[in-house]
C-alpha cells in the first residue's frame, strides 16, 4: 500500500496538481502508519528525489511529511539536502519580504502566517500596493509589484515554517550537522527573519548546536581543572546537568565529592523519561565565563564566548537554588560531554590566573 501511495503523490508532483498533492500527502501518511521501518525509508528516499519539482508552498506540505516519517523511523540519509536546499531558498524569499515589505507597507512588521487562505490573499494584496519608500532600489513611490512577485513572496513567507519544522527534525542528528556544508548561510539569512519570526527561534538553537567542542572547565574552589569534548547539546540547562554527572565521576578524581546526581537528571538530559519521576533537576554550580560573566541556563553552549579560540566554563557555587523540570529540548538529539582528561595543577592554575575574579 505505501509503494502505491507513493506512487499517486510522485505522479500528482509531476502533474504540477498541488490539491491532488495534499490528499496524497495525507494518503500516504495514513498508510505509513502500519509500516515498518525499512518500508518508510523506500517510502522517503523516493520523496527525496522530487522536491525539486515543486514551488515553496507545496515543498513545504511534503517536507512535513518527510519529517515526519523520519521521526517515525525512517532513516534520513539523502533527505538532508532537498530539505537544506528548500530552506535556503524560502529563508532568502522571506528576507526578500521583510525588506519588501517595509517599503511598501512601511515599518510595521510583516503578520505572522497562518494556515488560513484569508491571510494568504490579504498579504497579496497588502503587497500589491504602490510602494512608500521613494529610495527603494526596487520598490517606490510609483512601482507596483506584479501579482506573481506578490505571491512569489507571500508563498515563500508562509512555506517557511513547514522547510524549518523539516529542517529541525534532520538537524537533531549530528551526521546532518557535520556535514552540512551551508550551516553560515542558513544562520546569516536567520539574522533578519528570527527577530521577525519568533516561530523560528529553535531553528538557529539548532543550527548553532556545537559537535566535537572542547571546552576548559574549572572549578575556582578546588583549583582543579578538566578538558571535556561536547556534542549535540541542546541548550545549558542539559549542559549544567551533564557537566555535573560527568564531572561526579570516577574519572574525574573526585572533584565534586559532595554533591549528587540523581541518575533520573542524567536520562532526562539524554534519553530518558523527559521529567524525572522523582522531582526537579536541581542545579549544582553557577556557570561563568573567562570575563566573570554568567552563562545563563536558558542560552546555548554557542553562547560561551572565546579565550584564545578555548570556550571556558568556570564552576562556581550556586547563589540561590535552582531548578527545572525538562531534562532537554531536542527527544532525538543524543548529547555527549565526554571527559578528555584531568589538568595538571599547573594548567589548571594557569588558566584560573586568565579569568576574571568570582
Amino acid at each position: 500500500m505505501l509503494d502505491q501511495r507513493c506512487d499517486e503523490l510522485i505522479a500528482s508532483v509531476e502533474a504540477s496538481n498541488a490539491l491532488e498533492l495534499e490528499e496524497k500527502i495525507q494518503q500516504l501518511w495514513q498508510a505509513a502508519q502500519d509500516a515498518a521501518p525499512q518500508e518508510l525509508t523506500g517510502a522517503l528516499r523516493r520523496i527525496s528525489e522530487v522536491f525539486d519539482l515543486l514551488p515553496l508552498g507545496p515543498g513545504s506540505r511534503l517536507a512535513i511529511l518527510a519529517g515526519a516519517l523520519v521521526e517515525r523511523g525512517a532513516d534520513p540519509d539523502g533527505l538532508a539536502a532537498p530539505i537544506m536546499v528548500g530552506l535556503r531558498r524560502c529563508l532568502r524569499v522571506a528576507n526578500e519580504l521583510i525588506t519588501t515589505w517595509q517599503h511598501v507597507v512601511g515599518d510595521e512588521e510583516p503578520p505572522m502566517p497562518v494556515d488560513d487562505q484569508e491571510a494568504f490573499n490579504s498579504m497579496i494584496t497588502a503587497l500589491l500596493q504602490p510602494g512608500s519608500a521613494p529610495d527603494s532600489d526596487s520598490t517606490d513611490a510609483t512601482t507596483r509589484l506584479s501579482p506573481e512577485q506578490a505571491y512569489r513572496l507571500t508563498e515563500g513567507w508562509f512555506a517557511l515554517n513547514g522547510w524549518a519544522m523539516s529542517a529541525m527534525t534532520l538537524l537533531q542528528s549530528r551526521q546532518v550537522r557535520t556535514q552540512l556544508s551551508i550551516r553560515h548561510e542558513l544562520l546569516e539569512l536567520m539574522k533578519t527573519v528570527e527577530p521577525v519570526r519568533p516561530d523560528l527561534e529553535f531553528l538557529t538553537r539548532l543550527l548553532l548546536v556545537l559537535d566535537d567542542e572542547r571546552l576548559v572547565v574549572l572549578h575556582r574552589q578546588t583549583g582543579r581543572g578538566y578538558q571535556v569534548t561536547i556534542s549535540g547539546i541542546g541548550d545549558n540547562f542539559q549542559l549544567h546537568t551533564l557537566l555535573a554527572a560527568t564531572l561526579s565521576g570516577p574519572a574525574s578524581d573526585g572533584l565534586l565529592e559532595d554533591i549528587h546526581v540523581d541518575p533520573a537528571w542524567v536520562a532526562a538530559a539524554t534519553d530518558g523519561p523527559l521529567e524525572p519521576p522523582n522531582g526537579p533537576i536541581e542545579g549544582q554550580f553557577n556557570l561563568v565565563d573567562a570575563w566573570g560573566k554568567w552563562i545563563w541556563n536558558e542560552g546555548v553552549p554557542a553562547d560561551i564566548p572565546l579565550l584564545d579560540g578555548q570556550r571556558v566554563v568556570v564552576l562556581d557555587p550556586p547563589p540561590y537554588p535552582r531548578s527545572w523540570n525538562i531534562g532537554r529540548v531536542y527527544l532525538m538529539m543524543r548529547p555527549e560531554v565526554r571527559l578528555d582528561r584531568i589538568l595538571s595543577p599547573e594548567e589548571a592554575a594557569a588558566w584560573l590566573s586568565r579569568v576574571a575574579d568570582q
